[in-house]
């Protein structure tokens, strides 16, 4: 009986919780839209003070673009990591252009998960810089964050929450309106297959599912880009075509996407470009095309990573037990 008064009384508070921050959201929304004003006015003065100096703006635009002026949303310099003696990135450099899905492979413990924990803010790097939008992640962290939807590595949830308290919570924490998280919510989860599930505790969520939950409330606020670490692990196939084609038009209406994956197949057919990295250090990175070269893309990952090992002096593996 304790135990189910606990529980009324845990339920009950949440649900407090919930109507505290819907009526803050609605307080918040008025904030916002003169936030909003106020930098429409600031941008249409920088803009009128830029528009005298002509060649300044020429080279911030440069430094903005590649070669090609494609805008490039993540820009990363030197970035490099150490756990004690151990070096697990080495000094990488990234640019990943607008409109793309970015690839990173490499072998287990190659540096791709610290790299991406980095990338996002989650882990201090020891040197280097990370630039998301114009905004630098260690040096305007809000600005930055604001502009991302994570999927990290070995995700903790609150699973005593529903799936749908869990999306909802992911909406107003990101100052979305509680009527825009509750529509979000609603499209999401018929999107990724979850509709039957979000009554559920999501501690009763299959690791696929759980998946899915996780890579909707990193798209519910609608970010420029989106950094997901092994997003297809423990999803089904008909599940990862569907999140195949919702990422396909998130890039196609000018979303970015970086993502890692051991599949180099999946790697092969969804990116336009990639990065091979091996012991911390970018080996080779580009279109998928420029980087497979003749062959694919698993042989060049191969032959980078060090060649195949030696299966040899396991005969006794051929001779069974019975």
């Amino acid at each position: 009986m304790d135990f189910v008064q606990t529980a009324e009384s845990i339920l009950a508070k949440f649900d407090v919780l919930i109507e505290k921050l819907e009526a803050d959201a609605a307080k918040d929304k008025l904030a916002i839209q003169a936030a909003e004003r106020a930098a429409k006015a600031a941008a249409a003065a920088a803009a009128e003070a830029a528009s005298a100096k002509p060649d300044v703006s020429v080279k911030t635009k440069t430094a903005s673009a590649g070669q090609d002026g494609a805008e490039h949303v993540l820009q990363v310099r030197g970035l490099a990591k150490k756990f004690g003696t151990t070096t697990a990135v080495a000094g990488i450099d990234l640019d990943v252009r607008a409109g793309t899905i970015f690839g990173i492979v490499g072998p287990n413990g190659a540096g791709k998960t610290t790299t991406l924990s980095m990338v996002t803010g989650l882990l201090r790097p020891d040197a280097g810089t990370v630039i998301v939008h114009g905004a630098d992640v260690w040096q305007d962290p809000a600005a930055a964050k604001r502009q991302m939807g994570v999927l990290p590595d070995r995700l903790r949830l609150f699973d005593r929450l529903t799936g749908s308290q869990l999306l909802f919570y992911a909406g107003v924490l990101r100052g979305l309106p509680a009527d825009t998280v509750r529509e979000r919510i609603g499209q999401l989860s018929s999107s990724f297959g979850l509709d039957e599930a979000l009554a559920r505790l999501v501690a009763d969520y299959s690791a696929g599912m759980t998946k899915k939950l996780s890579l909707a409330a990193a798209l519910i606020h609608s970010p420029r880009m989106l950094v997901l670490d092994e997003p297809f692990e423990s999803v089904d196939p008909v599940s990862a075509a569907n999140i195949i084609e919702i990422l396909r038009k998130y890039v196609a209406a000018g979303g970015t996407v970086v993502l890692s994956s051991h599949s180099m197949d999946l790697i092969e057919r969804v990116c336009d470009s990639v990065a091979i990295i091996v012991e911390g250090a970018v080996l080779a990175s580009g279109t998928v095309k420029k980087v497979r070269g003749s062959g694919t893309l698993e042989d060049k990952f191969v032959k980078l990573a060090g060649g195949r090992t030696s299966v040899e002096g396991m005969e006794w593996l051929h001779s069974f037990s019975d």
